[in-house]
């Protein structure tokens, strides 16, 4: 099923923005035959495929069965959307094997603390300055000392609203200094970056800087850390560790990131692999509530990424934010509960189909040679398409079924 998250401003980053805030979230609900569900956020995407991995298998063997998911996708390959698909799956098998066990996945995965640092992240490049102040300033009120803008297109313009929300949280933090990072979308090729980052340092201390460059450049990412103060932060795209290794091994990332949306044991994984490097760790996503859990049992765990302080439509999580952390509950499995029936009751918002938006890379990225102007930032907005919710999942059979 698809419900949306109703952010009521405009959401967005250097490659567009969604005007409406109406963003879709996708949700994947596996049922057992014990009568246990099992929920994770995430696509859709080859989805028959990759359950006919799972199917007719005893859902508690949850890492063996992220395996046999990736085996399914051998020749076509799991990154992307798919990839996706996989991490929703699993992140539903966890739900279900805590909720067999009757403990929250926080303590069935061995954390000690259900408190998990967070750092605020807006997704606020659509945003006035007063509307920017006003953002952070809820933010503030939570506790939050540490925020993450978007940025990228405009030296003087970043400088300005990072400032702004640096004088925010000073004054709510009682003159403590906050921590600052920019995040760009890999909107800058590597000279870009050194040359806009070094000119914001001339004035600014920032925590690290998010894909300063694309994903996968191993040697530019290095180059940009070589070139600056600020840690350089990249990994949420990343899709499995042997896209993580090259970097890793280059010395290119500083903060090793990955995206809730890619599921419970690949962020295990990827955690592991970065602690064999002394790197921290550090989830992306709009309360990644699965990476949360498993944040509390590792030893490298940085600070997890806090977007909208609300759910989406129809879901709510056993959590709350206080004191600039996420308080995990005492609600077995993930602590989520879909109400399916307001889901379908408040339908889906339409939309204007568009090729442009966050989703999509401007064709002018790394090659701007000028600020992006009032009228070109960031690039023309992007309103939501209708969405079809698709056939009803088949059951997967002897130990448990399915539906989406």
């Amino acid at each position: 099923m698809t419900t949306t998250q109703e952010w009521d401003r405009p959401v967005g980053d250097a490659n567009g923005v969604y005007p409406e805030g109406v963003v879709p979230v996708s949700i994947v609900m596996v049922d057992t035959d014990e009568g246990i569900t099992g929920a994770g956020l995430g696509p859709h995407v080859e989805i028959d495929c990759l359950f006919a991995a799972i199917e007719g298998e005893d859902p508690r063997g949850v890492t063996a069965l992220y395996d046999r998911m990736l085996r399914q996708t051998f020749k076509a390959g799991h990154a992307g959307a798919a990839f996706g698909t996989i991490g929703a799956l699993d992140t539903a098998l966890w739900d279900i094997k805590a909720k067999a066990a009757g403990e929250p996945l926080w303590r069935l995965l061995g954390g000690r603390d259900r408190r998990v640092r967070a750092y605020a992240s807006g997704l606020d490049i659509g945003l006035t300055d007063d509307e920017l102040v006003s953002v952070y300033e809820v933010y503030a009120r939570h506790g939050l000392r540490a925020a993450k803008l978007k940025g990228g297109l405009d030296i003087e313009r970043d400088r300005h609203r990072l400032t702004l929300v640096r004088d925010v949280l000073t004054e709510a933090g009682r003159g403590a200094r906050p921590g600052l990072m920019l995040d760009v979308n890999e909107a800058w090729h590597r000279k870009q970056a050194v040359r806009h980052v070094r000119e914001l340092e001339d004035t600014l201390d920032l925590v690290w800087v998010e894909e300063p460059v694309r994903r996968w450049d191993a040697e530019g990412l290095a180059a940009v850390g070589r070139g600056i103060r600020a840690s350089v932060a990249s990994g949420e795209n990343l899709t499995g560790l042997e896209q993580y290794r090259p970097l890793l091994a280059a010395g290119a990332i500083d903060i090793v990131q990955a995206a809730a949306v890619w599921g419970v044991t690949h962020f295990l994984r990827v955690s592991a692999l970065a602690h064999a490097f002394d790197l921290p760790v550090s989830p992306i996503g709009n309360t990644p509530i699965g990476l949360l859990h498993a944040a509390t049992s590792l030893p490298n765990h940085m600070a997890s990424e806090l977007q909208d302080l609300r759910p989406a439509t129809g879901v709510s999580v056993d959590l709350h934010v206080e004191d600039g952390a996420f308080v995990l509950g005492d609600s077995p499995g993930l602590g989520l509960t879909i109400d399916e029936e307001a889901i379908t009751a408040a339908g889906l918002r339409p939309g204007t189909p568009s090729a442009e938006g966050p989703g999509v890379r401007p064709e002018e990225a790394g090659r701007r040679l000028l600020a992006a102007d009032d009228h070109a930032h960031p690039a023309q907005p992007r309103r939501l398409a209708p969405l079809s919710r698709g056939p009803v999942q088949p059951d997967l059979g002897v130990n448990h079924t399915a539906r989406r």
